[in-house]
């Protein structure tokens, strides 16, 4: 009972007057820092279980009613690796320490070992937990504001037909054909990675990705074009489940050493993603007359918004407009200036 320690940081542990036992980290390597944490938990017990006092509740208490809450979500894993980043900044505080300024640090600590990208998912996730712990639990009556970072738009990166002949040409035929299928149909790397053949209807030519495994939360019907049932067609008799394998497995990463390897032997831009193949896809369709209304129902985007990216790619449409003003400077003449001859 009291401090322990585990490494370089502190343990606490003691039983409240109810009888509850209580053991957490206190966050710190220094011995006198853990003891007077040790002492408010204690007095924070007592006023609550003796005194009726409302709790000041912990970050801590606050990360893992977020965990429980949000185990339904697609990012749940992505939540409970950023939160285990974030512990030592604020797994010793309680939710009314969690001030701006300790934001702002966990801010740029993000940044400076990633990216402005990288922080703000962090830094939103620190919100969303504070703005619950706020609005929904009714734990704190403040919370700080929590500025995430500007983040430069990028432009949308997608390969001619030519560079993804040479990109595919040089890939091995597991990642081959996986990347075929993303370009004849813009899955998402995890739904042709674990597509199953009771996901595929051939004679109807269609696939279809159910809801718990689509982005977006909602079912996502496939249509297959001749080269999409080509490469399934190659796939047949394969594993008796999924569509792709290797060596007996799903293909669970396909941006790998094998995939980085290819894009240089192909002479592409370094830096191009498995998930540039789906951008590649969409860019493809709007050059060749998709309306963007169909292009968001064939790639399962949830909002037209997202599908605007690639509106300057489908120019065509808005010739009839610009023509409209063909030669009207040409309607102004000027009027002939005299030429005085000395």
């Amino acid at each position: 009972m009291g401090l322990s320690k585990r490494g370089d940081v502190w343990w606490v542990a003691f039983t409240t007057p109810n009888g509850e036992r209580i053991r957490r980290s206190a966050g710190t390597s220094d011995q006198t820092a853990a003891q007077e944490f040790l002492d408010r938990l204690k007095v924070r017990y007592w006023e609550e279980q003796r005194l009726g006092v409302k709790p000041d509740r912990s970050w801590q208490d606050a990360a893992v009613r977020w965990v429980k809450e949000t185990s339904h979500k697609r990012s749940h894993d992505k939540d409970v690796a950023n939160l285990r980043w974030l512990h030592p900044f604020l797994g010793h505080l309680m939710l009314s320490q969690v001030t701006r300024d300790v934001v702002e640090k966990i801010g740029e600590k993000k940044s400076a070992q990633s990216s402005p990208s990288t922080a703000n998912r962090t830094l939103a996730l620190v919100r969303s937990i504070l703005r619950r712990a706020k609005d929904d639990w009714e734990w704190v009556s403040h919370i700080p504001k929590v500025r995430l970072y500007r983040e430069p738009k990028k432009r949308i990166c997608f390969l001619s037909p030519d560079e993804a002949r040479r990109l595919l040409t040089e890939l091995p035929l597991h990642l081959r054909e996986m990347a075929q299928l993303a370009l004849t149909t813009g899955l998402r790397q995890r739904n042709v990675s674990y597509l199953r053949w009771d996901q595929v209807d051939m004679s109807r030519r269609v696939a279809w990705i159910h809801p718990d495994e689509a982005k977006a939360g909602r079912a996502i019907g496939v249509p297959l074009n001749e080269d999409a049932l080509d490469v399934l067609r190659r796939r047949l008799g394969g594993h008796r489940e999924y569509v792709f394998a290797y060596q007996g497995q799903p293909v669970a990463r396909c941006s790998t050493r094998a995939w980085k390897q290819a894009v240089e032997r192909a002479g592409i831009e370094a830096g191009f993603r498995w998930h540039d193949l789906r951008h590649t896809w969409a860019s493809w369709h709007v050059q060749n007359g998709t309306p963007l209304q169909e292009l968001m129902e064939l790639g399962g985007w949830a909002s037209y918004e997202m599908v605007l990216r690639y509106a300057h790619l489908a120019a065509d449409h808005l010739r009839g407009a610009a023509s409209r003003i063909d030669g009207t400077f040409l309607t102004h003449k000027q009027k002939p200036q005299l030429v005085r001859l000395s």
